[in-house]
């Protein structure tokens, strides 16, 4: 039963959001056929924006393929997935009973604090979860206290993460809809913060101006097209006919499925923007009936590519150069003694992308360039520090690839060796965990003073 609730039920992320949605369609008294609709849509909203990024992760996993024959690179690729398989099985009952108090701990805490945040990616609420319990599990802790520190922790970190990022979500979308819930949000914070230094007076990468001839680059399917058939293109040819006819394409000669893979890339961002539609469409109204009976103005916090529609530009500006900024920090790395992080493209798609949001909503065309370089030098640097604490966890050769996994990892692995089981290092988290919520209520009551003088 706890396998079915854990793995089966809170563990897959449509059903997940889909029982909000029905939950806050029932809250608000809605007839049969609309909360049957209003969840089964909000479901179908998630399951195609997951099917459009599988058809990406399977694109971008042959262009990774043909990227490190090409340049015959070696080192550590980072990814989320790996090393949460390889925990299971030591830390999997731990991993599940955090993530289920965690939630629990997410809805109280934007009960009775300021932060007013549902975090709903699933996955990467198991990520985090799993992240924590191997961490407090090798540092000696167990039972109860292991369990009920790492939920507090991680129930803290599905609040924050989203309410740091709020006011430049707001500034994305012009409302306040929804907020980001995505274990990536220091590379996000960071873009916005370079995006805001360097990109005064520069324009949206959104009024990119396109002669009448190219107006065909308007359309985004075309525009990220074409540029995607031509890296595919470049890399081919470095690549050889030879390895990609043998290994990759089946016999397909080698240009044609460069283009078709290309071609296949786009297809899954048009189907992630259109699931993104559905699912923003049914789960903003629907979450209104959990906000006012359980957590009164409450905000579901989605997924990064919630915000992709917002500036479909920058997503690929944003993917290009995280990409780029990830190539360059692999060639330093090793200079500095860490291993060499080679550039996953699926974190540099979907962190970059964002990235390439945030910057732009900030500092225009020089913040979506700057800002999703910075998220680059991040995922790419983060990994590497957090490689060897897990080495010495027992999963040596994988790391977590999304910044906010880096951040935590580093600072609970390093408190865990210096502390131990000291029961002082519980005593400091939670102090901490405090003083955060305190500068929060400081905030809401700082903003609440000026907006009454100013009224």
């Amino acid at each position: 039963m706890v396998d079915l609730i854990m793995k089966d039920i809170l563990g897959t992320p449509a059903i997940l959001v889909g029982l909000f949605a029905f939950l806050g369609l029932i809250f608000q008294k809605k007839n049969t056929a609309d909360i049957v609709s209003g969840t089964l849509k909000t479901i179908m909203g998630f399951v195609i924006l997951s099917a459009g990024a599988q058809v990406i992760v399977q694109s971008l996993g042959k262009f990774s393929s043909m990227f490190n024959e090409a340049f015959s690179v070696n080192g550590v690729i980072p990814n989320n997935e790996a090393i949460v398989a390889l925990a299971q099985e030591g830390f999997g009952t731990e991993t599940a009973m955090i993530m289920l108090f965690g939630m629990v701990a997410n809805i109280i805490l934007a009960r009775v604090t300021p932060f007013k945040y549902i975090f709903l990616t699933g996955h990467h609420t198991m990520f985090m979860a799993c992240l924590i319990a191997v961490i407090l599990t090798t540092g000696g802790m167990s039972g109860i206290s292991m369990i009920i520190l790492g939920s507090i922790i991680l129930g803290t970190l599905m609040v924050l993460s989203p309410a740091i990022l709020q006011p430049f979500t707001r500034k994305i979308t012009g409302s306040d809809d929804f907020a980001i819930g995505h274990f990536g949000s220091a590379g996000y914070f960071v873009s916005s913060l370079v995006g805001k230094a360097v990109g005064k007076n520069s324009k949206s990468t959104e009024e990119i101006k396109v002669p009448k001839s190219l107006g065909f680059l308007r359309d985004t399917s075309v525009s990220v097209a074409l540029t995607m058939v031509l890296l595919f293109f470049v890399v081919a040819l470095f690549a050889g006919p030879q390895f990609i006819e043998a290994e990759l394409s089946g016999g397909q000669n080698f240009l044609v499925f460069a283009f078709m893979q290309g071609l296949t890339f786009a297809a899954g961002v048009y189907i992630i923007l259109a699931g993104v539609r559905m699912l923003l469409g049914e789960i903003v109204p629907a979450f209104k009936g959990i906000a006012d009976k359980v957590v009164p103005n409450a905000k579901p916090a989605l997924d990064c590519p919630a915000i992709f529609p917002f500036a479909s530009n920058a997503v690929i500006i944003g993917f290009l150069f995280s990409f780029i900024a990830g190539l360059i920090s692999m060639m330093f790395l090793p200079l500095l003694g860490l291993s060499v992080i080679v550039p996953g493209l699926v974190p540099h798609f979907f962190t970059g992308a964002a990235a390439g949001v945030f910057g732009n909503a900030t500092g225009g065309r020089k913040g979506a360039i700057f800002g999703s370089m910075a998220n680059g030098v991040l995922i790419s640097f983060l990994p590497a520090v957090l490689l060897p604490v897990l080495g010495s966890l027992g999963f040596e050769g994988t790391t977590f690839g999304d910044s906010d996994f880096g951040v935590v990892g580093i600072v609970l692995g390093n408190l865990v060796r210096v502390i131990e089981s000291n029961p002082l290092f519980i005593g400091v988290t939670l102090l901490l965990i405090a003083v955060l919520f305190a500068l929060g209520w400081k905030s809401k009551s700082l903003k609440e003073a000026k907006d009454s003088e100013a009224a």
